[in-house]
């Protein structure tokens, strides 16, 4: 077992009501799918896919690959994906998915929208999932500020997502949620309170290791340099 499998407390439910369990179906949401047969969820990071393989079980495969930039298809980024595939039996047998037939019990209806009563008390961990599976975190040069937003084909997703925003309790406006060049929606935070927004959401973090280390040091790589910006 990893040191990072040796920090992270697994539930014995991987949907019932518990940080690693918000974190999971966070990073579902951003960035995964759920079919009858198995989960799928990718990320960026290599850590954090291991901690999402400790709390739902799973393999991870390691590949490189080149895409177009969300907000600019002009723009190809290479980078490395991390694949946590869970289940997979053609059967769609119990086993196969979290113990549960099919996708059924799974926090997500027939339309494949996400249900997450089941996590309202760890909204921080839901959140953060979220961020990592489908949001983004840069330095703005032009206006040296920290810019995060969210970045998804489901746009009521996004909505549900700036719900989340509205019940945590740290200020958080947004802007409207808009259409990027490649078809999907995107909404950002206001860039004055991104900055106790990202730190809010990895507040303590490393007490549960449900974070992905790369994140972490882009968002306080991004709060260093607007405030040497401003001095």
């Amino acid at each position: 077992m990893s040191e990072t499998e040796r920090q992270v407390e697994v539930p014995v439910d991987p949907l019932a009501g518990h940080p690693a369990s918000a974190y999971l179906w966070g990073h579902v949401a951003g960035s995964g799918n759920v079919s009858d047969t198995g989960i799928e969820v990718v990320t960026n990071d290599d850590e954090s896919a291991r901690v999402l393989a400790a709390v739902a079980g799973g393999a991870v495969a390691h590949e490189t690959t080149s895409r177009d930039y969300a907000h600019d298809t002009s723009i190809t980024r290479t980078e490395d994906e991390y694949t946590l595939s869970v289940g997979g039996d053609k059967n769609g047998s119990d086993s196969a998915l979290l113990g549960r037939s099919g996708a059924l019990g799974l926090p997500v209806d027939g339309r494949g929208h996400y249900r997450f009563g089941a996590f309202s008390s760890h909204d921080r961990e839901l959140l953060r999932g979220v961020l990592e599976g489908c949001g983004t975190i840069c330095f703005k040069s032009s206006s040296g500020t920290v810019g995060i937003s969210f970045v998804h084909e489901d746009r009521e997703l996004l909505e549900l997502v700036q719900e989340l925003i509205d019940d945590c309790p740290v200020d958080a406006p947004y802007g409207d949620l808009g259409e990027t060049s490649s078809g999907d929606y995107w909404f950002g935070v206001d860039d004055e309170a991104a900055p106790a927004f990202g730190t809010w959401l990895y507040e303590n973090c490393e007490e549960t290791g449900l974070f992905a280390p790369s994140r972490r040091r882009k968002l306080e790589a991004s709060l260093e340099q607007a405030d040497a910006y401003d001095d």
